[in-house]
């Protein structure tokens, strides 16, 4: 026998899953090919025999090896006729034997017709396994295995006054207390061999992830008890994580693959890093590689998406079904013997769920994997693909074994099974009391409680032979043994590459690692054309603004500050561009997380092939934007200084990516990496020494230059710059005709007197503390910075690239959990999870039609087509439908994939904005009123709500705003309490609809999403789109059991579902079916059981239905048939002819009938229910409401205003009487307007998720105005907004200037909050009409970047070229700056610090005040400070702050008018906000007067992927609220 983990393939057994596998690839290759009739007779499908046997049928129907794709054998075909060429070649250096077959034997020559697929696939094991190659295998087994987990069932949700008083409530957040473990697993037993397929069962809550979890080792965040007992064929857990990690692999729901990847990148890739180092001979590695994923490919279907990208929820690329099929193979080339996958096939309909297993199933046959699979809805044909179930009741094992005997066992147990329930659902259903059926005679018998079924359980014969099973293999695999831990081991190594340590679970070396991983990035690179060339545009732009600001800047002491400035801007943004990497590397650590698990590569060697591929990429970047700063502004036009210049700022461009990396690698969440970003960003700035100089410095924030690599840089930039050059001298004092002797100086910081230039090296030294001698030292500086911080980043990625998962609570507000909840707190097991494994109790028929408006009226439509137009091609999704609803059914609208069932029912629901609808649609044989669609409910496939609102606060606003006005807020109020009723939503109805895992869950949004629009109180027709669509049997069933309750209650119901189970589709009264371009394959009743369904089916050709079979499987596998054209056969039937009568009739019958809107209510007639004062305050509270719960959003705007405005009041702490104090104020001013940047990065994604919610759900419900949205939305910012001026002024103005008079102190303040608002003003104005935060953010820097850029602090007015002047005027930090900067320096009397004291000596024998007084007198600014002095005279360049205020055109009159201009800002930004969300996202082209030319695919994959999949996203950011800084 091999190893435990081997397989030799050159004899296999004949019942081992490999060789039936073999068996039933060959017999289905001979089926399709009819080659003899030998073949003939030696594919007999057992299927067909009709031994009657039905478990052996189902046994040998897992076996069954079925191409997902048509076309896919051919593809096989192909790549083994390819393959058998290649070896053949090869065949004459290789030994006899196996190679000489493939030349002889006709039957592995794939171009022969005796060419046998199951023969080709034998000698291919053959040819690896003779070269070493061993496919590994493994068996499971855990007993007694307790699991705990610490956390309460129930959460509080935090507020902004909570934040505050959270200190007083020591026992929320301290360590220690009341927190008693739960205890999640019960003494869990299984065993899982190689080869096998377990199907986990169980309700939402039972434990199910926690089970895969706790097998696959992904343990964090949970206790396993000492004595569990888990191990792989003998081998320990704990040795076989350490050492074996890409063997046991856990997969989430979740796909998680590079989306600009092409399927055949990720899969080689794969392929690549778990190639075995002995291959079969002659075969190279990047031939055995790419032969290798086509034959996969082909195997799950994806032979046609090799050049498709990945894809993901944002960037086009294969279906979900498809990319599912992608985890799949990737995990197929891992070569993982062990897999376990929870909850994956969530979202999928039940034809892509099925493939999956499918391919699970080949996965073990072929490789002899074994899989743990968690699954919802799983149909029978599903259910029939596993080998063993295990089924969990409130965290207890009461079943584990065959899938065969499973229902015999629960049914002796005393349950009844329902007709036509699948197995799946059955065994789920046994632990829901509201749902399982007692058999007769067993109603005293059977257990109710988890505990009683645990209890029988264990004392069956089912448990016993477990437990003799497990006996069993342990006998052959004794726990301990070594020798089944060397073979594992030298199996390992006999794969593994040179130098690869012999412990190291990874194959190939770490060289190879990395040198995989940077094709990889090269290919991210390539694929993604618009975010590689978006930085270089962006830097080309930026290169080419502010090169243009010093653009002319003299080669002379006047030009001094704008080369200081330049060179500040270059080495600032180059370096500063690298904190966009932060997003990327969160964006990309599922994925590293997950290929380190599967052994893939180590994370450290993606890391470097990351930087690996930064060199190209940021040297592109850095030549366009240095080439056009460096000569637009004037530089040393000379080679040396140029190339040292390119040199410094390239480096420091890598030193600070090293650094943000780290900062992302060091941290669990973004926003504790945009935190710390956020704080080194001002400490670079500020301590660059630019801002401030060196000598300006305090003590105790000075250090921190030490640890800045900008500051090196920038040194060796000035140095660089002003080394060994004599500047001419641009003024000099005095400013006399003729001067000699050194009885003048040049009035420039580092002058000398008597001399006409001012050295470069000398004035680097006085004014910044520069030395040339310093360029190397810095230089070698930075490249110390840069390999520490790689070193800390490489290890940081290595040791910190795993995350912990939480388990899922109910989020309640203070003082509003339900007493059962709390009480249930101190209990151990999982059943005290609120998120229950129960099922809703829902209200019984009486209580739903106590509550339901009586209805009379019939929708009818006749005729309906929708055409539109995608690329200019004509298109329609729509054609000539005709049905009705009536009230008091429940309508199915089914179809195949693309067959419009959404899109119908927009049409139906008047949701369509695009594209052209003909047709006819009635009320009572009526055109549709004004009022339709206030008059029906939509219930939306994505469930939008607001994630801080409770589920009672939900429907009363819903009620308040689409409920006419003639009703009180009172009966409102009590029908909302009649809508929780009905929907059984009590002990949740102060539940916070949180964000997934910390809010409701899956079904109880489902249901909330139901309850608005029931709030709404539709008086004609609830629509409903997927309801059960990711839910689980046992809540798609209480969904669907609902539905049927509001029916029978005279609610009429239009509803789509995909594929629902035989029980679901019982439910409905009546079918429309549609097929692929929206033809009517069938309407009318369905019957009991399905009767009058099935008979028009088979009446009209279709095969007999099986009465085992799901009804509504049948008929899509009916409608599916190529052959038969069932459109037709529909337009052609009398069926159809009656539904037209059927139409005639309902509208002659119902034409006394008075219309819905009986004309009492004048609202009714209006676009919405409420007057629009109504809704702006309903719509205000709510969204002042939604700020008051966001604690994290709104301490994070007060820490970053008083964080920041402290650090910037202390760097310029005390600013003294010089002209560099006076400068330093300035710049202080400088410094506080970049928090404008943050403050309104942080605005825009919480004004997207507002947004979402409105246009997806509550707008065309015609809830309320666009207008009271946005008005609400601008407004609930202010006094945040006020109160962070407020924190800012006090925090950074006392610090600078100290106590000044009380007007000056106002205005401060004034100017503060002024910038405060309009910070959220202008972010507004710049999302209101862009698609998400990210875009919008690019068009904010850019703004914000210029406005800085030509406030005049950097650059006066009168140094900037006149083309830029209009920006000068039309910045608003123009203003902002100059009201400010009146009030902190207006007045304020200079005295000159010594270096900037201009020193000369007076002609002989004259004193200084009689040299000076003819050049004083006529005018100059500044002040002689010894005029007694005969020698070293002392002139200072200003008297006062106010003579340099006015150089830059700032005066004291002015100042409020700049605090106006600003609240001018301010209504320009509403208003531009305003028109601009009306003109792109209101207003209706005048195009499309009856016809739009615009691509409504556009449209609709925009409204039903891109807002959902954003809203998700955000309410994610907003949870970890990632823009804290």
């Amino acid at each position: 026998m091999d190893g435990p983990f081997t397989m030799a393939a050159s004899q296999p057994d004949s019942g081992t899953p490999m060789a039936i596998a073999e068996e039933r690839v060959a017999q289905n290759h001979a089926i399709n090919e009819k080659t003899s009739d030998d073949s003939k007779e030696e594919v007999e499908d057992p299927l067909e025999s009709g031994d009657g046997d039905s478990m052996l049928s189902r046994k040998d129907s897992r076996t069954d090896y079925e191409p997902i794709n048509v076309g896919d054998d051919e593809v096989l075909h192909r790549l083994a006729t390819q393959m058998s060429r290649r070896e053949s070649v090869y065949s004459k250096h290789s030994k006899p034997g196996h190679d000489d077959l493939i030349t002889t034997n006709p039957a592995l020559d794939p171009s022969s017709p005796q060419f046998d697929l199951k023969k080709y696939i034998q000698n291919a094991f053959q040819v690896l396994d003779e070269s070493g190659v061993k496919l590994k295998r493994a068996g499971v087994v855990f007993k007694d295995v307790n699991v705990r987990g610490s956390g309460s069932a129930w959460g509080l949700q935090g507020t902004v006054s909570s934040m505050f008083i959270t200190v007083m409530r020591p026992r929320e957040w301290l360590p220690f207390g009341n927190r008693n473990p739960r205890h999640i697993l019960h003494d869990f037993d299984g065993i899982m061999k190689a080869g096998e397929l377990l199907v986990v069962l169980g309700r939402p809550g039972s434990g199910c992830s926690t089970l895969l979890k706790t097998i696959c080792g992904e343990t964090a965040g949970l206790e396993l008890d000492e004595k569990s007992i888990i191990h792989f064929n003998g081998i320990e857990r704990e040795q076989m994580i350490k050492e074996f990690r890409g063997e046991v692999v856990y997969n989430q729901e979740v796909d998680k693959h590079f989306p600009h990847l092409t399927v055949g990148e990720t899969l080689e890739h794969a392929a690549a890093l778990r190639m075995a180092q002995n291959r079969p001979s002659g075969l190279s590695r990047n031939e055995l590689i790419k032969h290798l994923t086509q034959v996969i490919m082909a195997v799950y279907g994806l032979s046609h998406t090799y050049n498709t990208k990945v894809g993901n929820d944002f960037v086009r690329g294969v279906s979900g079904g498809e990319r599912k099929r992608v985890s799949i193979a990737e995990m197929a080339l891992a070569g993982s013997p062990v897999a376990a996958w929870d909850n994956s096939t969530r979202g999928l309909d039940s034809a892509t769920a099925l493939s999956f297993v499918k391919s699970l199933r080949l996965t073990a046959n072929i490789l002899g994997s074994t899989s743990a699979v968690a699954i919802y809805q799983a149909s029978q044909a599903i259910f029939d693909l596993f080998d063993k179930a295990v089924v969990l009741y409130e965290g207890r094992e009461i079943y584990f074994g065959p899938t065969n005997t499973a229902k015999q066992y629960f049914e002796n147990q005393g349950w009844y099974c329902p007709r036509r329930q699948t197995t799946g659902d059955f065994l789920t259903s046994v632990t829901n009391p509201s749902e399982r059926t007692v058999r007769e005679g067993f109603e005293n018998k059977v257990p109710r409680t988890a505990e009683e079924f645990e209890k029988y359980w264990k004392e069956s014969p089912e448990y016993a032979k477990l437990h003799e099973e497990i006996r069993k293999h342990e006998e052959d695999y004794p726990v301990g043994n070594k020798a089944q831990l060397e073979d594992l081991r030298k199996a390992k190594n006999e794969q593994q590459a040179h130098h690869v340590r012999p412990k190291s679970p990874y194959v190939v070396s770490t060289i190879m690692q990395v040198r995989y991983n940077v094709y990889r990035a090269w290919r991210r690179i390539v694929n993604d054309k618009a975010s590689t060339l978006t930085p270089l545009i962006g830097n080309i732009v930026m290169a080419l603004i502010i090169g243009s600001v010093y653009f002319g800047t003299p080669n002379a002491t006047a030009g001094f500050q704008s080369k200081g400035a330049a060179l500040f801007f270059a080495v600032l943004l180059n370096a500063l561009t690298a904190i966009a990497e932060i997003n990327s590397l969160y964006a990309q650590r599922p994925i590293v997380e997950k290929h380190k698990s599967y052994a893939f590569y180590h994370p450290w060697t993606e890391a470097l092939a990351g930087m690996v591929m930064d060199i190209p990429l940021k040297f592109a970047q850095a030549v366009v934007f240095n080439i056009i700063l460096y000569f637009l502004a004037g530089l040393r036009k000379e080679a040396g200084p140029f190339f040292l210049f390119f040199l410094i700022v390239y480096i420091s461009t890598f030193v600070m990516s090293a650094v943000f990396r780290t900062m992302a690698a060091v941290t669990k969440t973004v926003s504790q990496a945009m935190a710390l970003a956020g704080v080194l960003v001002l400490a670079i700035v500020v301590y660059t020494g630019f801002v401030v100089p060196i000598p300006f410095m305090h003590p105790w924030f000075s250090w921190i230059r030490w640890i800045n690599p900008v500051f090196y840089a920038f040194e060796i930039l000035v140095a660089n710059e002003f080394h060994g050059v004599d500047f001419t001298c641009s003024q000099f004092v005095p400013a006399y005709a003729d001067l000699s002797g050194d009885a003048f100086v040049c009035s420039q910081t580092g002058a000398i007197a008597g001399q006409r230039t001012v050295n470069g090296d000398t004035y680097i030294a006085v004014a910044y503390n520069y030395s040339y001698s310093h360029v190397w030292r810095n230089f070698g500086i930075l490249i110390a910075f840069l390999i520490g911080f790689m070193a800390m980043y490489f290890v940081a990625v290595e040791l910190n690239s795993s995350t912990t998962s939480t388990a899922e609570v109910l989020v309640f507000r203070r003082g509003h959990v339900p007493k059962a909840l709390q009480d249930s707190k101190s209990k151990d097991d999982e059943k005290g999870d609120a998120q229950g494994a129960g099922t809703t109790q829902m209200a019984d028929k009486d209580t739903v039609k106590n509550v339901l408006p009586e209805q009379k009226d019939i929708f009818t439509w006749r005729d309906v087509v929708y055409d539109i137009e995608i690329k200019g091609e004509p298109r329609r999704l729509l054609d000539h439908v005709n049905g009705w609803v009536r009230p008091g059914t429940l309508t199915a609208l089914m179809g195949t994939s693309g067959a419009g069932k959404t899109t119908l029912l927009d049409v139906l629901a008047q949701r369509t904005t695009m594209g052209v609808i003909t047709g006819d649609m009635f009320v009572n044989g009526k055109p549709l009123a004004a009022g339709f669609q206030r008059n029906t409910g939509y219930v939306q496939q994505q469930d939008l709500h607001l994630d801080t609102s409770t589920v009672r606060e939900s429907l009363r606003f819903s009620a308040m705003l689409r409920q006419p006005k003639t009703v009180s807020r009172k009966e409102k109020y009590e029908y909302v309490e009649s809508v929780i009723e009905m929907l059984g939503m009590e002990e949740f109805a102060e539940a916070v609809v949180g964000v997934p895992g910390e809010g409701l869950n899956v079904e109880q949004r489902k249901l909330l999403t139901i309850g608005v629009e029931l709030a709404a109180k539709p008086k004609l027709l609830l629509f409903l789109d997927e309801p059960t669509s990711g839910l689980d049997s046992q809540s798609s069933w209480a969904i669907c059991a609902f539905l049927r309750k509001l029916a029978d209650s005279g609610q009429a119901v239009l509803c789509t579902i995909h594929q629902p189970s035989a029980i679901l589709f019982e439910q409905f009264d009546r079918l429309l079916f549609l097929r692929k371009g929206g033809q009517t394959v069938y309407f009318g009743d369905i019957g009991k059981h399905s009767r009058v369904l099935l008979d028009y089916f088979e009446h009209n050709g279709a095969r007999k239905f099986d009465e085992d079979e799901n009804p509504a499987e049948y008929m899509l596998e009916v409608a599916g048939d190529k052959d038969h054209d069932w459109h037709e056969t529909w337009k052609n039937s009398q069926e159809a002819k009656d539904v037209l009568t059927g139409i005639e009739k309902i509208h002659s019958e119902t034409q006394h009938l008075h219309d819905n809107d009986d004309g009492s209510d004048a609202s009714m007639s209006g676009e919405f229910a409420m007057p629009f004062a109504q809704q702006v305050r309903e719509v205000t509270v709510r969204v002042f409401q939604q700020y008051w719960r966001m604690p994290s959003y709104i301490i994070a705007k007060f820490a970053l205003s008083a964080l920041s405005g402290l650090f910037i009041g202390f760097s310029f702490f005390n600013a003294d009487s010089s002209l560099q104090g006076m400068q330093i104020v300035l710049y202080s001013l400088f410094m506080v307007s970049t928090i404008f940047s943050t403050i309104v990065q942080q605005v825009m994604p919480l004004f997207v998720t507002q947004r979402s919610l409105y246009e997806v759900r509550e707008r065309p419900s015609k809830t309320y105005s666009w207008k009271a949205f946005l008005m609400a939305n601008i407004v609930v910012e202010w006094p945040y907004q006020i109160f962070t001026g407020v924190i800012l002024y006090a925090c950074f103005y006392y610090p600078v200037v100290g106590v000044q008079e009380s007007e000056r102190q106002g205005l401060v303040l004034l100017m503060c909050i002024a910038l405060m608002i309009y910070a959220s003003t202008f972010a507004h104005l710049c999302i209101v009409a862009l698609p998400d935060a990210q875009t919008a953010g690019s068009i904010v820097t850019l703004l914000f970047s210029m406005s800085l850029t030509f406030n005049g602090v950097l650059q006066s007015p009168d140094a900037l070229p006149g083309f830029w002047i209009f920006m000068y005027r039309v910045s608003p930090f123009t203003y902002w700056v100059g009201g400010i900067s009146l009030a902190m320096l207006y007045g304020r009397e200079i005295q000159c610090s010594p270096a900037e004291t201009n020193i000369f000596n007076p002609p002989s024998g004259m004193t200084c005040g009689a040299y000076l007084q003819p050049y004083i007198s006529g005018g100059a600014p500044g002040q002689l400070l010894n005029a007694d002095a005969t020698t070293q005279c002392e002139y200072c360049p200003l008297t006062s702050a106010n003579q340099f205020l006015a150089g830059v055109e700032i005066f004291w009159p002015d100042r409020w008018r700049d605090f106006g201009l600003m609240w001018a800002y301010i209504g320009f930004d509403v208003l531009g906000a305003i028109w601009l969300y009306w003109f792109f996202r209101v207003r209706k082209s005048g195009k499309s007067s009856g016809k739009s030319k615009i691509s409504v695919g556009a449209k609709v994959k925009m409204i039903g992927e891109s807002v959902r999949n954003r809203y998700k996203t955000i309410n994610k950011v907003n949870k970890g609220n990632a823009e804290v800084f």
